[in-house]
């Protein structure tokens, strides 16, 4: 019996140290696939910067300009913009990376769900972006930017300040984008009945509103512009997860089918 025992716990230990290992080889992968984008991206640095900053350059009234309050800032911000570009880049092959890991530990139906949400998490979380890009951006800095001639201020931003308006900016809309996809697994997984999620559909608004308050400036402008799109979102991934309701006779037979030794 004793026996037994430690020969199991050892097959578990193996089993454990050969997942870790594998999952160290593709967090390597991961992060040499970003490394290499970065490094053929890297010259071109200063423009990449430039076309990030393009937004605010263009609602700067005449005169104004961006500024570098760090000795360091001109060189490491875009450094980071950079990396930013390559780490969206090389996002995909991320995300395989973390779809071969947990594939073989998922059913048949869980893994022909996985690739569409993946698929589409990535086009909504950069559609998000680009919605922040192309119109809060633009938007936001005119708007700011109308405050400062009845006041007779300079409208100047240093980059770091900016670097860090723009990423949680980014973080934000491209998250909420991701609204329709979290919708749709709850649904598809059982975990809240489609009916719920329209129940709740008054105190979502109200959430949508609260969460923009939070992570956006403090501008009425601002949070509509992050709220109204989070509502619509939910009501999108509601009219999208009506094709995802589980049925649960179709889901026992794909679990008995997959999980049944051969």
């Amino acid at each position: 019996m004793t026996e037994n025992n430690s020969t199991e716990d050892s097959g578990l230990q193996e089993t454990f140290l050969s997942h870790l290992f594998e999952l160290r080889d593709r967090v390597i992968k991961s992060a040499l696939a970003i490394i290499a984008v970065f490094v053929c991206l890297v010259y071109w640095a200063p423009d990449i910067f430039h076309l990030f900053a393009q937004p605010l350059l263009e609602a700067l009234p005449a005169g104004g300009k961006m500024i570098v309050t760090d000795v360091t800032g001109s060189f490491f911000v875009p450094m980071k913009v950079t990396m930013l570009v390559a780490f969206l880049i090389a996002l995909p092959v991320v995300m395989y990376q973390l779809w071969a890991f947990i594939a073989p530990g998922l059913y048949l139906h869980e893994r022909k769900l996985i690739l569409p949400l993946v698929v589409s998490s990535y086009t909504l979380f950069i559609a998000g972006m680009a919605f922040a890009y192309f119109l809060v951006f633009p938007t936001v800095f005119k708007f700011m930017a109308s405050y400062n001639a009845p006041l007779g201020a300079e409208m100047s931003t240093d980059i770091d300040n900016y670097l860090s308006f723009a990423m949680t900016t980014f973080l934000a809309f491209g998250i909420t984008f991701e609204v329709p996809v979290v919708v749709v697994v709850l649904v598809r997984m059982g975990m809240v009945p489609l009916a719920k999620l329209k129940e709740i559909r008054p105190y979502v608004i109200v959430g949508a509103f609260v969460i923009s308050a939070v992570v956006t400036p403090p501008d009425v402008l601002s949070q509509l512009l992050l709220a109204v799109p989070m509502t619509l979102l939910y009501e999108l991934g509601l009219l999208v997860a009506r094709f995802y309701v589980p049925k649960p006779s179709e889901e026992d037979a794909a679990d008995q089918s997959t999980s049944t030794p051969t």
